[in-house]
């Protein structure tokens, strides 16, 4: 029975460090927990079974005590994300994949290369903050993301493709601006309304989201940002020379770039996170979509 306790005790602890649980290697752990598999107490001559099988209980709880005491100090409440967006499970001893936390390849079990100390754990930290903000602040979380990516894509295109001498801060701020109020929460609502309108489960429903987001949403979308960074920079005359020129090769543009990666987003990607896996992508959407919005409008 004891040392059915001492198994059971190492195949949690297993799990608790394959899900990034723990800091410790799986030997420190087993050593601070002092479950040997053949207890230190002996049965005296003439003692009853029952007196064994206490002991064993003994242990037992000796073991669940240890347990309890690591999850208070080594793991503690803030290790958990907080989300209803992932399950973790535990193990066993033959591992089955890396885990969330973990980059195992189905034999380490997770091992150290994820939820492990030094810059991993920091990543693990970092991924698991910006998490909880996701869940708690979906909309302000995925606005400042949003704003984020419009900001590098702008410099980008000012410092690399324009070669500009200095940085225009109010092109910038502008740029940025729109992402912030505009493109973040505009896409939230978008994609969280096309998962509940498309209901329909595997490649078809795939396809049913990707054509209404690809061939409704987004000729209207890239028109109305054209339109309102145009009206905000103080060139409202210039709103419908600028969508004669540049609407509908910055909508061919988007389907080249977005069509092939969307696929890939509805079909595979959770509708909490299409948002932010599409945000990567924007970085070089905004390059191309900054690029066209300042090209000089030629009067005809």
């Amino acid at each position: 029975m004891a040392s059915n306790a001492s198994i059971l005790t190492r195949n949690s602890l297993l799990s608790l460090q394959f899900l990034g649980f723990s800091r410790l290697p799986i030997s420190q752990l087993h050593t601070q927990t002092r479950i040997h598999p053949n207890p230190p107490h002996t049965t005296r001559p003439g003692l009853s079974s029952s007196s064994s099988s206490s002991s064993s209980s003994s242990t037992i709880s000796s073991s669940t005590h240890v347990l309890k005491s690591l999850y208070l100090s080594d793991i503690g409440p803030t290790r958990f994300v907080s989300s209803n967006n992932f399950q973790m499970s535990a193990v066993s001893d033959d591992g089955g994949g890396g885990g969330y936390g973990g980059s195992g390849d189905g034999n380490s079990g997770g091992s150290n290369s994820g939820g492990g100390g030094g810059e991993g754990g920091s990543n693990w930290s970092l991924l698991a903050w910006y998490l909880s903000l996701l869940e708690k602040y979906p909309v302000r979380t995925k606005a400042v993301t949003s704003a984020m990516m419009t900001l590098f894509g702008d410099l980008i295109c000012q410092l690399w493709i324009d070669q500009a001498a200095s940085v225009d801060a109010k092109r910038t701020f502008l740029f940025t601006f729109l992402g912030l109020v505009l493109v973040g929460p505009t896409l939230h609502f978008w994609y969280l309304y096309l998962s509940r309108l498309v209901t329909t489960p595997g490649v078809a429903g795939t396809v049913m989201r990707l054509v209404l987001d690809q061939f409704l949403f987004a000729p209207i979308f890239v028109g109305v940002f054209l339109s309102s960074l145009v009206t905000l920079e103080g060139r409202s005359s210039q709103v419908i020379p600028k969508l004669q020129q540049e609407w509908f090769s910055s909508v061919l543009a988007n389907w080249q770039l977005w069509i092939p990666f969307q696929f890939i987003n509805f079909r595979f990607v959770p509708q909490q996170f299409q948002v932010l896996a599409a945000n990567f992508i924007s970085l070089v959407w905004n390059v191309i979509l900054s690029y066209k919005a300042h090209k000089e409008v030629i009067v005809k």
